[in-house]
């Protein structure tokens, strides 16, 4: 099939043009000077036999995500968005100078590196759906690196917001990259899928090529489409890459989407669990905070009292907590462990199940955290001092987690954030919460100053064994 010519870059008043840098099926994208600031942008331009209505409001909902969500330090930023004098929308956007597409295939990609890229676009995607948004094309080539290498999220062209139908012949398709549910038009895109599609690309970060890919074989689209509805993953190949994640990877890429992670943040936790398990730095989860979180750390006087317990429903889809066995393993994990090995979980159950939280001084742990020598670290940007490292043991049938105070003043608090949902900010150095054998549960501990979040703390997962 031969490739169309660039459609002709338009005069924007403010910026010179510099050079093609691709195309696709709705539009081009140019590398273009901006006179001031003085800085590249790329420029993405609708083309004009295609501007129509429909096309148009795309083009402008696209605008208004990618604005909506380019603050996330994983999502490509958007600087503005226009009509150019020939009546053509465009977008102008950071420059980055490469995709993960020209790369995953000419050269390995070190597994820490797959493994944190995996947590940050992760991240971008969490933060999409806790905003009602699915981006429905999530591959390594809409990945791009930005000048000082980090990866950020691209193209949110075919974005859509949750629970909105349409089909795939309206919104295309990235065969290799899309969930079997996807490849046979019975959804447009759900959580599910999306989780589908992280796996897939972490896969082929890992594999140098797409999941279902066969090297030297029929790889059209009929012949992907159909192994992609078996879902028969193979391995990755690479000897690096250790069971647990094989597992994560298979979890994520289920044939069957209930048996999938329930959300992108748990996605996330079990590649931690992974770079854990190797020694490796854990990558951050990057996910915004909760508007009403960050309210009630306005008022102080509301933060210090405690009411006797803080209930969080197991119910939601995608932030309830994941029952795992712990049979054979010890009754105390300090550190996050892949739950892709977890037994089917008892649905019913867990929706009934509820975590009852109480706030209050732990000072025995406190005092063995001093031990440890925790230094006070400041954020660059904000001065809001980071909690560097936070402890978890089981107390009974609760888990305690605790921290050392690194130095907040009378007006700061803390704000944990246990198993992706914020609890009320507090004074207190420690958070009790009950738990049931066989779970795992996460927390992270950051403090908020004048409405201002610091730094997260790295997160630490507590596992409760079986009894009985």
């Amino acid at each position: 099939m031969t490739r169309r010519l660039p459609s002709t870059p338009p005069t924007l008043p403010g910026f010179g043009f510099v050079r093609v840098l691709g195309s696709g099926g709705f539009a081009d994208v140019f590398l273009y000077e901006q006179n001031m600031p003085r800085r590249l942008v790329a420029v993405k331009v609708l083309l004009a036999d295609l501007v129509n209505d429909d096309v148009r409001q795309m083009f402008q909902a696209e605008a208004n995500l990618m604005a909506q969500l380019s603050g996330h330090p994983s999502i490509l930023t958007v600087h503005q968005a226009s009509v150019s004098a020939d009546g053509r929308p465009y977008l102008v956007m950071e420059y980055c100078s490469s995709s993960l597409a020209q790369r995953y295939r000419a050269v390995q990609v070190p597994l820490s590196e797959a493994l944190s890229i995996g947590v940050r676009i992760a991240s971008a995607i969490e933060t999409a759906h806790r905003e009602g948004v699915l981006h429905r094309d999530i591959k390594p080539s809409n990945i791009l690196t930005t000048a000082y290498g980090h990866p950020v999220l691209a193209d949110f062209g075919i974005a859509a917001t949750l629970g909105e139908s349409a089909s795939n012949e309206s919104v295309g398709l990235s065969i290799p990259w899309s969930a079997p549910e996807v490849v046979r038009d019975d959804t447009a895109g759900t959580i599910a899928t999306e989780v589908w599609s992280l796996g897939a690309t972490v896969y082929s970060l890992l594999a140098g090529r797409s999941p279902f890919e066969v090297v030297g074989g029929d790889n059209s689209s009929g012949a992907l489409i159909r192994r992609i509805e078996r879902a028969r993953l193979p391995a990755t190949g690479r000897a690096d890459v250790p069971a647990s994640l094989e597992a994560v990877l298979a979890r994520a890429m289920s044939r069957n989407p209930s048996a999938r992670h329930a959300s992108a943040m748990e996605f996330i936790r079990d590649l931690q669990g992974v770079e854990e398990e190797l020694g490796l730095a854990q990558t951050p989860a990057e996910v915004a905070l909760d508007d009403w979180a960050q309210a009630t750390a306005l008022d102080i006087d509301d933060r210090t009292k405690v009411s006797g317990g803080y209930s969080i429903s197991s119910a939601a889809p995608d932030r309830r907590r994941r029952r795992q066995s712990a049979a054979g393993a010890p009754a105390v994990a300090t550190g996050p462990r892949s739950s892709a090995s977890a037994p089917a979980k008892d649905e019913s159950s867990s929706a009934r199940r509820r975590i009852a939280i109480g706030v209050g001084l732990a000072g025995a742990l406190v005092l063995g955290l001093v031990a440890v020598g925790v230094t006070l670290t400041l954020t660059a940007e904000r001065g809001i001092p980071v909690v560097q490292e936070v402890d978890g043991e089981v107390d009974g049938a609760a888990v305690v987690f605790s921290w050392i105070d690194p130095g907040i003043e009378d007006a700061d608090a803390y704000l944990v954030r246990v198993d992706g949902i914020d609890v009320p900010a507090q004074r207190a150095t420690s958070l009790r919460l009950e738990a049931e054998p066989g779970t795992r549960t996460c927390a992270t501990v950051r403090v908020v100053r004048a409405g201002r979040t610091g730094a997260e703390s790295p997160e630490r997962c507590v596992a409760v064994g079986e009894t009985g």
